[in-house]
């Protein structure tokens, strides 16, 4: 079977090696796992269909903005979707003067990439407290990403697949009827909470708390490939290991 990984804000699929190198390395099932790159050129809905239709049948694991794609791939697709990991993300912002306020501030911030440039962006991106548990020696990560994006993709990101820009999906999520894992980190606790609300409102949903903060594929690579293997498993129609 084959697993898609989707990756968030400001990554490339580089973003995924040590996940996938766990998913295809070692004993267990071999899988057939892709980790595109996010289309730069599409509005949200169809970004999530492209994922879907390019790369399905397949289950989808999505990190923050990838776990936003892949969530509304899986009920848009269902046909094209076999399962789906949500890995710190959210369905979207329910209040609809919060959901502006979103977009305004996302528009702020594409202006503020034009000024300061990519690397001193992504710098101050990964300055902040949500990222306080990534590992030291991922910190010059920000200068490696500045040459693999660009100011385009970066405000395409946040203008058009931010959460400013997105339907919420918090009323459809009991429409989903496959296996379906939320991961969020231990010290992550906003999106722990979200994913505490996300696994309560989804039929046989399996929460998983990894050691970690908000990226945890950067951070807990080896809980996150668990993960995907599990919820390959079940999808496939097996029981996985306990």
């Amino acid at each position: 079977m084959r697993a898609v990984l989707v990756h968030g804000f400001t990554q490339s699929p580089s973003a995924w090696d040590a996940v996938r190198g766990r998913l295809t390395e070692g004993t267990g099932p071999r899988l057939d796992v892709l980790a595109p790159a996010v289309p730069d050129d599409l509005d949200f809905v169809a970004t999530a269909d492209h994922l879907a239709r390019a790369h399905g049948p397949a289950v989808l694991c999505g990190y923050s903005m990838g776990g936003r794609l892949c969530l509304r791939a899986a009920l848009d697709a269902p046909h094209l979707v076999r399962g789906l990991i949500v890995v710190s993300a959210s369905p979207g912002i329910e209040d609809d003067n919060e959901r502006a306020a979103r977009a305004r501030a996302d528009d702020e911030l594409a202006g503020d990439v034009a000024r300061a440039g990519v690397e001193a962006f992504l710098r101050r991106w990964l300055a902040q407290p949500m990222f306080a548990t990534l590992p030291a020696e991922r910190w010059d990560e920000a200068a490696q990403r500045a040459d693999r994006t660009t100011i385009a993709r970066l405000q395409h990101q946040l203008q058009v697949l931010g959460q400013g820009a997105q339907e919420p999906l918090w009323s459809r999520l009991s429409e989903l009827d496959i296996p379906v894992s939320v991961v969020t980190g231990s010290r992550d606790e906003r999106y722990g909470r979200i994913g505490d609300r996300m696994a309560a409102g989804i039929r046989g949903a399996v929460r998983v708390r990894a050691e970690g903060g908000h990226a945890l594929p950067l951070e807990a690579p080896g809980a996150v490939a668990d993960a995907v293997r599990q919820t390959v498993m079940r999808a496939a129609g097996h029981d996985p290991p306990r």
